[in-house]
């Protein structure tokens, strides 16, 4: 028969009442007597119920996360990493998929609202101003995305872009395109501001081609685009754009990177495993999982301890940090000088 909370306060010598303030106002208990507290608890196996401490605290000690497309591999990773750091302080994860829809995302948030006490948004396709609204009803952390007065925890795909555009040019690609991502992506809106700047100080031509799909299906629907563009260099949005494009060009006899460099986004284990290998910028999506936890659980330790809860938490506002993670280029084998004179891509 499973320890009771009465097993507990008889085995540690204290009041039902004390048992319960441990778990649920750990700071209104002596530290002596919250240690053995505890430690009785672990020696019994006591496991408080966790809907009775959110009667009690306000709290429901889950976190919902959602993502644009769970079936994108740049997600699991971070799925992986923000649940084993919410285990790690106590709260469970609520994963959801959107399947890139703006407006299921918003139902979403509504549907999580009364059973988390916050929301991870990675990716996010909703507007600025809808994000805003959202988090009035909901303290929210937003991950890939920069949204003035909330906390936010970027990947640094700008200079991932500059880096990957700069490579290019070292190798003495002049015609480069760009295989943007969907519409209303924070991440493809820096991609292009920065590769714009950084192919036009090189003295370089870029060629827009989006928004499109960011998946295989996406990228090898645009090998045909790519041929007729004349490039000899491509940055897509993303690994899987990438590896779709290499599969497009290689039906229209097209070699990667003899005949046209590629260069992806993310890091993805399967861009380590394609033929070519792809050379890509790496995202720290681990960390910014991680970061994300502890800065959606900051704003449950700032706010004040008889304010404490869901209510009192999106109320709070004092954490509004936005963290930028480095990226970094990861040069393989999809990337070489560009082609010589004479040979003509585009009529290949």
């Amino acid at each position: 028969m499973p320890a009771t909370i009465r097993d507990v306060a008889r085995a540690s010598g204290v009041h039902i009442s004390t048992v319960s303030r441990t778990f649920s106002a750990p700071h209104l208990v002596n530290p002596e007597t919250r240690v053995r507290v505890l430690a009785c608890a672990e020696d019994l196996g006591y496991r408080p119920n966790r809907a009775a401490r959110a009667l009690i605290t306000g709290r429901t000690h889950n976190i919902g996360l959602i993502v644009a497309d769970i079936a994108n591999p740049f997600f699991p990773p971070l799925i992986k990493a923000a649940e084993g750091q919410a285990r790690h302080r106590d709260y469970h994860v609520f994963v959801a998929d959107t399947n890139e829809d703006p407006a299921a995302e918003e139902e979403l948030v509504h549907a999580l609202a009364k059973q988390v006490d916050g929301v991870l948004l990675c990716s996010p396709r909703m507007s600025n101003s809808l994000i805003e609204q959202v988090s009035r009803e909901v303290p929210v952390v937003v991950i890939n995305r920069q949204v003035a007065g909330l906390p936010c925890v970027m990947m640094d795909v700008g200079q991932g872009a500059r880096a990957a555009i700069e490579h290019l040019l070292g190798l003495g690609h002049r015609r480069i395109a760009l295989l943007g991502g969907p519409r209303g992506s924070w991440t493809n809106r820096e991609m292009r501001r920065v590769a714009a700047a950084a192919v036009r100080a090189g003295g370089a031509e870029l060629t827009l081609l989006g928004p499109n799909q960011p998946t295989e299906t996406g990228g090898g629907a645009l090998a045909e685009q790519v041929r007729r563009s004349g490039v000899t260099a491509v940055l897509a949005y993303n690994d899987l754009m990438a590896i779709g494009l290499i599969e497009g060009l290689d039906s229209l006899g097209l070699r990667v990177p003899q005949d046209v460099s590629v260069i992806g986004v993310d890091d993805i284990a399967l861009s380590r495993l394609t033929r070519p290998k792809l050379t890509t910028v790496a995202t720290p999506t681990a960390a910014a999982g991680r970061t994300a936890v502890d800065m959606l659980l900051q704003h449950d330790s700032d706010a004040p301890r008889g304010a404490r809860g869901r209510g009192a938490v999106a109320g709070d506002r004092r954490t509004t940090a936005q963290v930028m993670l480095q990226t970094e280029l990861v040069v393989r084998d999809s990337t070489g000088p560009v082609p010589p004179p004479g040979r003509d891509v585009a009529g290949a």
